[in-house]
């Protein structure tokens, strides 16, 4: 090789170090970004947010423009998982206890955040809320801190609690079925069965077919609260709750009062005049059905009626959902259940106590009131378009991502603000008149808050599974109403009797 060639070579080798040692700084790089879970070029932490129930939409990753605004405020990038199709939520939970595989902050299922508590595996966040989730900390109601600090032997938060000062579900009937078969609003329990006939028998829907369910559940008995609401039984989606029956804080699922309610389920499932598939209806399915028209009388969330409603119009362009005040049953004090506070919403494992602070910090921007329009309404073109000057969302589609939440504290204003800056119009009027006439209905039951380590040893009974077969068996006719009386003896062998005391000492504790 003569001279100019080995210098040639000298200088592609010393190129070839020097690309390696790049190479080498940038591996390090990633490197650090992946074991620190943040950013060294941009500071910026990811946590990883675990929800169960989602709609519509596809998981955002980190170049969502959402993601991209929060991580800009917050210095975090707001990471979402969720259940694997198909699966069960809480055991999936479960499972990542039991893996040592948890998100940084989730919102709890089925009593996991018990599980957390018990076990030592969930972070006090007493210290922390007021330091880094200030407007969490303010906004937030006292009473519900008093109430998330009984749920815990020591006294400490170890949750963010849900808190709902409006009635969040409400009876619901078809104002245009009524319309139809020239009946007015019933009053009492005779003059609603009278209109459920008369739904079932002449055609409202007006397709000539006979295709109406006059009301209708979905599986389990759930979803159908308002049937049992009438005759004073503290329902919550189908799962009885606790209240004050004959002077003493009891299980709804064991008094008169839910006795009498099952005898009258039964008489409008053996008329058809319950959907006769209430208990194998799905909750996809149990939608289906309202939104195309089959169903008249039914129980749901007010502020979720804008994409049924739009639905029903489809097929039927003069309908319109009123919310129906309770009918009267002689001899028993009807009442929407409210559950206004201490339902656990967010909560920190221990185990990600490292990241605390940024998660504390990405939920306390949903609290903000600066950032209350852009939580409401998103990036625009995404979540929202501009119509005539103002913010219009756009409907959620399966393709679309989803919008970014966490803040689950709903006051009367709140839902003023949510329904006349979400809702058309044309719906305004409607969805408003519906939380008025609930709102005259509802009551707080003196179970809200209740802790679920009240159910500790006793799961079938915390699962309601007892009561959910008795239920079934006597209202399709298989069991008589008198099997009522066994199912009340079987509840308290089976543990009934304990947690009957604790719930009394929870209740003594709390007031």
């Amino acid at each position: 090789m003569n001279k100019k060639g080995r210098k040639l070579w000298g200088l592609g080798i010393l190129l070839f170090i020097v690309l390696i040692v790049l190479a080498a700084c940038n591996d390090n790089k990633e490197v650090n970004q992946s074991e620190n879970g943040e950013s060294v070029e941009d500071d910026i932490v990811k946590v990883k947010v675990y929800k169960s129930h989602l709609g519509k939409g596809t998981i955002p990753n980190s170049d969502d423009a959402h993601v991209q605004y929060i991580a800009e405020k917050t210095g975090v990038e707001y990471e979402l998982i969720t259940t694997p199709a198909g699966s069960d939520p809480a055991e999936q939970l479960n499972y990542m206890i039991a893996s040592d595989e948890l998100p940084d902050i989730l919102r709890p299922i089925g009593g996991v955040e018990q599980t957390l508590i018990t076990q030592g595996g969930a972070l006090a966040l007493d210290d922390l809320l007021p330091e880094y989730a200030p407007n969490v900390w303010k906004n937030i109601p006292e009473e519900a801190w008093d109430v998330v600090r009984s749920a815990s032997e020591d006294g400490k938060i170890y949750y963010i609690p849900k808190v709902f000062l409006v009635p969040e579900r409400a009876p619901l009937i078809r104002q245009d079925w009524l319309d139809a078969v020239d009946l007015e609003m019933p009053k009492t329990v005779e003059e609603y069965k009278e209109i459920l006939i008369a739904f079932r028998d002449e055609d409202p829907n007006g397709n000539g077919e006979k295709d109406e369910l006059p009301t209708s559940g979905r599986e389990f008995g759930k979803w159908m609260d308002h049937l049992f609401a009438m005759y004073g039984v503290a329902m919550w989606e189908g799962n009885p709750e606790w209240d004050i029956y004959d002077g003493q804080i009891n299980y709804a699922g064991t008094s008169e009062n839910m006795k009498a309610a099952i005898a009258f389920i039964r008489e409008l499932y053996e008329e058809k005049l319950l959907d006769n598939e209430t208990f194998l209806n799905k909750g996809e399915v149990w939608t289906a059905k309202i939104n195309t028209n089959l169903v008249g009388s039914w129980y749901h969330l007010p502020a979720n009626l804008h994409d049924r409603y739009e639905a029903m119009k489809a097929g039927a362009p003069d309908a319109y959902v009123v919310g129906m005040p309770l009918p009267k049953v002689d001899g028993f004090k009807g009442f929407v259940t409210q559950k206004s506070m201490g339902e656990a919403e967010w909560m920190i494992p221990l185990a990600s106590e490292d990241k605390a602070v940024a998660a504390l910090k990405l939920l306390d921007f949903f609290y903000a009131d600066e950032n209350e329009e852009f939580v409401r309404f998103g990036i625009e073109g995404a979540q929202h378009k501009m119509e005539d000057g103002k913010k219009v969302l756009i409907p959620a589609t399966d393709e679309t991502p989803i919008a970014l939440g966490m803040r689950n504290l709903t006051t009367e204003e709140d839902m003023e603000k949510r329904i006349e800056e979400t809702f058309p119009e044309d719906q305004q009027t409607m969805v408003k008149d519906i939380f008025s006439v609930s709102t005259q209905d509802a009551r707080r039951i003196a179970g809200d808050g209740l802790p679920s380590t009240v159910y500790d040893g006793f799961p079938d009974i915390q699962s309601h599974k007892l009561f959910q077969e008795y239920l079934t068996k006597i209202v399709i006719g298989q069991w008589p109403i008198e099997k009522f009386d066994e199912f009340v003896e079987r509840w308290k062998a089976s543990g009934g009797d304990t947690v009957t005391e604790r719930v009394q000492e929870w209740y003594d504790k709390v007031n």
